[in-house]
């Protein structure tokens, strides 16, 4: 798994490399990324980073913006601090290599205005396990789960700041209530399609801490025209 492959983003300025034969980064991350708008001076913090695609992105859109990501694989966590360098974005993006479950304030600068993540979509007990681990534990829960994945989010957000995610949509209601159940409620929510006529595999949701209850759901995101091209607005999110 030592073989590294590199891709480029936004008039390739910016530079991102991935294992070939590990965890790869999705079309979900980019969704993420893109629905990520900051004030100046708020703070972000990313969890389950994986190679920091996410974070990446977010510093090099918003040039004000300081982002920590937290990612438990070691060599994952490490190939990120690496993107960061190589892209000059060290001094705002930093990546540590820890377990969210355990994190505490002497390992993170919280609160955070925005938490923001791509958890795995299924449980271990959900399809067939893919054999590679670093794949294995950014699809399954098997490290992670959603509920620890939102108690986190919780702990290390400030009152009122949002919690970002793009998940499953098989698990929608499931994400739902337990944010509710956390104190973090759901205000904002856009279905993904693969194309205008599919059904939604993914959903895009922001919650925020402490806010009263009202959802607005937005109109969908379609991924793909009928040709295959990217539609109009899902180009826009390769664009810096």
């Amino acid at each position: 798994m030592d073989a590294i492959t590199a891709d480029t983003f936004f008039d390739k300025r910016l530079l991102v490399r991935q294992f070939r034969d590990g965890y790869r980064f999705s079309i979900d991350a980019v969704i993420l990324a893109g629905h990520i708008c900051p004030r100046a001076g708020e703070t972000i913090l990313e969890l389950g980073a994986g190679c920091g695609i996410v974070s990446l992105m977010v510093a090099f859109r918003h040039a004000a913006a300081v982002l920590t990501g937290v990612e438990i694989q070691p060599e994952l966590a490490g190939l990120a601090r690496a993107n960061a360098l190589a892209n000059g974005l060290q001094a705002r993006v930093r990546f540590l290599g820890r377990d969210m479950k355990t994190l505490a304030p002497p390992h993170l600068p919280g609160p955070f205005d925005w938490v923001v993540s791509n958890p795995p979509y299924r449980k271990t007990t959900s399809g067939r396990l893919n054999p590679q681990l670093q794949r294995a534990i950014a699809r399954h829960e098997i490290t992670v789960s959603l509920t620890d994945v939102i108690s986190a989010a919780r702990r290390w957000l400030r009152t009122g700041g949002r919690f970002v995610t793009v998940y499953t949509a098989e698990r929608m209601a499931e994400a739902l209530s337990r944010m509710q159940a956390s104190g973090i409620e759901p205000k904002y929510c856009r279905m993904i399609h693969s194309t205008g006529t599919s059904a939604a595999k993914l959903v895009l949701i922001e919650a925020h801490r402490g806010a009263r209850p009202g959802l607005i759901v937005a109109p969908p995101l379609v991924i793909y025209k009928e040709n295959g091209d990217y539609t109009a607005e899902m180009e826009s999110l390769f664009r810096p």
